[in-house]
């Protein structure tokens, strides 16, 4: 999951509403599915990615519980699907696994602790593991199960932790921030030639985006901090401040990294709370 919340001046991309049960080509032997699930927290919809690989198809992501979905990927597929590969356990990229398993038998690959207790993989992965041509990337932050999957041309399947279109949201449903900056740190050291987020277009050269990325964080806990600075704030008070003007339907979001950038800032002991809200240590 993952909204704007006023950022979407760092968006690097956008495009037209997709074709909806039409896989299309985002990279060679790599196709794109876009399931109908739109939303100001998911954009077009989930992606779904279809991998040709030995003679089989990999899905990376299968998507919302959505037996239409379900049927495009059977009939989209073109050969027999060998796996199942998830990014992380948020409930609009694995919804249909339950679905697409029955019809297909196909092995459940994902992180050994997943986040959803109903995900249950049948192989179970930890950094730096091989699925097929792909390695997974351990990259917590907007889920403490978050992987991405690097292929050996550089391509790299980034899940929700880069996209596009927005940024991602941190907190909530076991997001970390520090966690977070980790992840961005660890990506940008990886050479990489192209994103395929789990929501929007592909990325291609990456890299001064993620950068941007890192440091819009940045610039967001240095004005948490000088607000703290000013006055003792609440969670809802420093929400208002960083984002003036914001539709009601994203406060959810926005609270959530206000709050993952609180936790992390205490935890460095740089802010704290108080009974007249968050604060600075004197």
């Amino acid at each position: 999951m993952h909204a704007g919340i006023g950022d979407v001046r760092l968006s690097q991309s956008s495009e037209p509403v997709p074709p909806r049960g039409v896989a299309t080509t985002v990279a060679p032997g790599i196709r794109r599915l876009v399931a109908a699930n739109a939303g100001p927290m998911t954009y077009h919809g989930t992606n779904t990615y279809l991998l040709d690989w030995n003679g089989g198809v990999l899905v990376i992501d299968p998507g919302p519980d959505d037996a239409v979905h379900v049927g495009h990927i059977l009939g989209q597929a073109g050969a027999p699907i060998s796996g199942i590969v998830l990014t992380h356990g948020h409930h609009d990229h694995w919804g249909a696994l339950p679905a697409l398993k029955a019809a297909t038998g196909a092995p459940v690959h994902g992180w050994h602790q997943p986040f959803a207790p109903e995900v249950r993989p049948d192989v179970a992965l930890k950094d730096g593991d091989r699925v097929g041509p792909l390695r997974a990337v351990f990259t917590p932050g907007h889920a403490p199960d978050h992987l991405c999957f690097m292929q050996g041309d550089g391509t790299l399947f980034s899940g929700d932790v880069v996209m596009g279109w927005s940024t991602t949201v941190i907190g909530g449903r076991g997001g970390d921030m520090a966690a977070y900056f980790g992840s961005l740190d660890r990506l940008l050291a990886t050479e990489s030639a192209l994103y395929l987020p789990g929501h929007g277009p592909p990325l291609p050269k990456p890299r001064a985006y993620v950068s941007a990325l890192r440091g819009h964080r940045s610039f967001r806990e240095a004005s948490i901090l000088t607000a703290l600075g000013k006055a003792p704030t609440t969670l809802a008070g420093l929400t208002d401040q960083l984002y003036p003007g914001l539709d009601s339907a994203l406060r959810g979001a926005a609270e959530a990294n206000v709050s993952a950038h609180l936790d992390k800032l205490e935890a460095e002991g740089r802010a704290m709370p108080s009974k007249m809200g968050w604060t600075v240590p004197a």
